[in-house]
C-alpha cells in the first residue's frame, strides 16, 4: 500500500506557484487571514497558512478580533478588508462566535477574493462545473493529491463519505467534473460498507474516527482520508482505520500528513490565481479608460 503524501503534492503545487507568480511581474499577493478570538485549531491553522505563505514568498496579514466583538464592529472591519486594494484574497477562519452571523459573513465576502470558497456566489460556480469559482481548499487538495500521484479520476467511480457543504458535497462535484460517476454516503447511509466497497476512489470526510475499516474496501482501491479526529493521548487519526486496510488498499493518503499537509497549499495557489485576475481586470479597465 502506497502512502500518499502530502508534502509531494504540495512540491508539486509550489511549482505551478511559481509560474503564477512569475506572471505577476515582481507584484507579490497579500494574503489578509481574519480570526475572531483564541481557538487553539484556528491559531494552529493560521500559523499553517502564515508558514505556506512565507515559503511560497507571499504576503500575510492577520486581522484579529476579540471573542466577544459586536456585530456591527466585526461587520464593518470585515467590509473594509473586502474594500482594501492591498489585499488580494481573504481567509476567515470558522467557526464564528455565536453573536456574529456565519451566513452574513459567507454572503457579504468579496468573491474573487473567497480563497476558500464560502461565498454562496463560489458555491454555485462549483456546483454548475465553472473555471472561476474557488472550491474549498480541503476538497481541491483531494483532487490535486490523486492528479499529482497520477491517479485516474475520469470514468472511474468515486464513493465520497461526507455530506458537509464544504467537503463532501463540493467534492462530490469536484469528481463529476473530472469525469468520475459519484456516489454520496454518510454515516446514516444503509449498508455503508457495501456502498464503499463499490469505489475505486474512495473519499472519506466525515468527522468519525475508525469509521472506515477493511470491510468498506475493496481490492486496488485509492483512499483519501480528509478527516481529522483527536485521540485521547492528543494524536491525530483520521476517519480510516489504517492497519485494518494495509492489505487492501492500493494507496492512502496518512493522517497526519496527507490532505491537511496540501489544504494550505492549495489556499497559496488560489492567492495568486485571485491577485492575476483582479491585475488583469484592472488592466482591462484602463485600456477602455
Amino acid at each position: 500500500m502506497e502512502r500518499l503524501l502530502g508534502k509531494k503534492v504540495s512540491a508539486s503545487i509550489r511549482a505551478e506557484a511559481e509560474k503564477l507568480l512569475a506572471e505577476l511581474s515582481g507584484y507579490v499577493p497579500t494574503l489578509a487571514i481574519v480570526r475572531v478570538g483564541e481557538r487553539g485549531d484556528q491559531i494552529a491553522y493560521e500559523r499553517g497558512a502564515e508558514h505556506r505563505m512565507e515559503r511560497f514568498g507571499l504576503k500575510t496579514r492577520k486581522f484579529i478580533f476579540p471573542e466577544d466583538v459586536s456585530e456591527e464592529v466585526f461587520f464593518q472591519a470585515f467590509r473594509e478588508i473586502n474594500k482594501n486594494p492591498e489585499i488580494d484574497g481573504i481567509l476567515l477562519l470558522k467557526p464564528l462566535p455565536e453573536q456574529l452571523s456565519t451566513k452574513r459573513a459567507e454572503e457579504e465576502i468579496d468573491p474573487e477574493k473567497d480563497l476558500d470558497g464560502i461565498s454562496p456566489v463560489n458555491i454555485a460556480r462549483v456546483f454548475a462545473g465553472e473555471a472561476a469559482g474557488f472550491a474549498p481548499c480541503t476538497a481541491e487538495a483531494a483532487i490535486e493529491t490523486l492528479k499529482t500521484y497520477d491517479i485516474p479520476i475520469k470514468g472511474r467511480r468515486a464513493v465520497v463519505v461526507g455530506r458537509s457543504l464544504v467537503v463532501g458535497r463540493t467534492l462530490a462535484m469536484l469528481f463529476l467534473k473530472e469525469n468520475a460517476t459519484v456516489t454520496i454516503c454518510h454515516t446514516q447511509t444503509a449498508q455503508l460498507p457495501e456502498e464503499c466497497r463499490k469505489a475505486q476512489i474512495l473519499a472519506v470526510a466525515a468527522g468519525r474516527a475508525g469509521l472506515i475499516g477493511a470491510d468498506c474496501v475493496s481490492e486496488g482501491c485509492t483512499v483519501i482520508d480528509i478527516g481529522i479526529n483527536a485521540r485521547a493521548d492528543g494524536s491525530l487519526c483520521g476517519d480510516v482505520d489504517m492497519a485494518a486496510i494495509e492489505d487492501r488498499a492500493a494507496g492512502v493518503t496518512p493522517v497526519p500528513g496527507g490532505i491537511g499537509a496540501v489544504t494550505t497549499a492549495v489556499l497559496a495557489k488560489h492567492l495568486l490565481v485571485a491577485a492575476l485576475r483582479r491585475r488583469q481586470l484592472l488592466q482591462k479597465t484602463e485600456i477602455r479608460l
